[in-house]
């Protein structure tokens, strides 16, 4: 093992697995820290590689890649895992992996490695991402080989090998394991593995408490071309831009905020608290202009294969050909999803309250309790109705 890609972060225990690596090894580490919108800055990462001896280092902004090509696309979907969850991690670890290993090739590496335990999904989706990029790659998960486990050992290793964590010159640490991106912040551990214990309200960073939102309502237009945002209040915006907007907008008024036990691809349950500010926006606005542009029966199927679309997210399947063929028909069925919703936010809550389209198959003088002139035959009912009950009619007669 001459040359290893990792996945690096400038945290605590992406910094012990590049010592690790080396150690371990005896490898040249290249670094890889992807900007994909978790609200911090990524280069304090490149002095901590460079701290430990690293040539090789790449920091790069990923936000309009992550909007346009992963988080838009699902959304079109209107995917959700277990009726709750907006797949806020799952959705960006495919990205991070066709990164590794495309880095893998240029730079000539033997391997990749992540930092996800082996309790978690993580593993599983960075690797499954990684092997459908590329069938040969090796693939290092230190947490499935070291035995260091807890970050008791953890903050010892660091010590022995002088690395630098940030944390220990601070006076008080979010004691949370948080993951953030443009989509939603989650944080597990702590007393959150206590299922009945309520989150403390200083967890959350994203989003103001709903007791604490504004007063009044704040209303805003969302402008839609082919199932997509491209707009807001009428201003055009590229899909980094729009969800940057709808996390500040969101969370302003203590949108977003999510409580869940879910069940890990791994097999275990697992309690989690997500922040998604723009992706609860998008949600119910997405809905609201499909509700009035895309055929009923179209929409229903939609929907029948939503929950295989979001477990396959969920499970790591990104780039599987059974997500790939459903992702077509998904797309195909937003020819005619175009057109503008409007949305009153306040205290936590997301309400549509209009919503108007070009390709509107929504039809006033047919659906209005006043006379349609004709429009609509109420006689056609009877027949309608008796064919329905056929069958049930002669059930009855058994």
């Amino acid at each position: 093992m001459n040359k290893v890609v990792l996945a690096y972060s400038g945290g605590l225990d992406t910094s012990i697995i590049a010592k690790w690596l080396q150690e371990t090894y005896d490898c040249e580490v290249v670094t890889f820290t992807a900007d994909i919108g978790q609200g911090e800055e990524v280069e304090p990462a490149r002095l901590k590689a460079k701290a430990m001896g690293i040539k090789e280092i790449y920091i790069e902004d990923l936000r309009e890649e992550f909007a346009r090509d992963f988080v838009f696309p699902m959304f079109r979907a209107n995917a959700i895992y277990e009726g709750e969850y907006l797949l806020g991690t799952s959705i960006a670890r495919p990205l991070i992996s066709k990164r590794l290993v495309e880095i893998a090739k240029e730079v000539g590496a033997d391997a990749i490695s992540h930092g996800a335990t082996g309790k978690g999904n993580d593993q599983v989706r960075f690797e499954l991402s990684a092997y459908a990029m590329n069938a040969e790659i090796k693939i290092i998960a230190p947490w499935r080989e070291w035995n260091l486990s807890s970050r008791e050992s953890l903050m010892q290793y660091a010590e022995e090998h002088n690395i630098e964590v940030d944390y220990k010159k601070q006076s008080k640490k979010s004691p949370y394991s948080m993951d953030a991106n443009l989509l939603h912040i989650s944080y597990e551990g702590d007393l959150l593995e206590d299922p009945w214990q309520e989150a403390e309200d200083e967890m959350w960073r994203w989003t103001v408490s709903p007791e604490e939102a504004p007063d009044r309502a704040e209303y805003i237009e969302l402008t839609y071309e082919k199932g997509d945002i491209i707009a807001i209040n009428g201003e055009s915006m590229s899909p980094a831009q729009v969800m940057e907007a709808l996390n500040k907008l969101g969370g302003a008024h203590g949108i977003g905020r999510l409580d869940i036990v879910e069940n890990r691809f791994v097999g275990m349950k697992s309690r989690g608290c997500y922040e998604t500010p723009a992706g609860t926006i998008m949600l119910r606005a997405h809905r609201a202009i499909e509700s009035l542009t895309l055929d009923r029966e179209a929409a229903h199927l939609k929907d029948e294969l939503m929950p295989k679309y979001a477990k396959l997210i969920y499970n790591g399947f990104w780039f599987a050909p059974e997500r790939e063929m459903l992702q077509a028909a998904i797309d195909a069925s937003q020819e005619n999803v175009s057109g503008v919703v409007r949305l009153k936010l306040y205290k936590g809550n997301t309400s549509v309250v209009g919503r108007k389209s070009d390709n509107s198959l929504f039809s006033e003088k047919i659906a209005t309790f006043e006379d349609d002139g004709g429009a609509y035959d109420q006689k056609d009912a009877e027949g309608f109705i008796k064919l329905n009950a056929l069958r049930l009619r002669l059930k009855s007669l058994q």
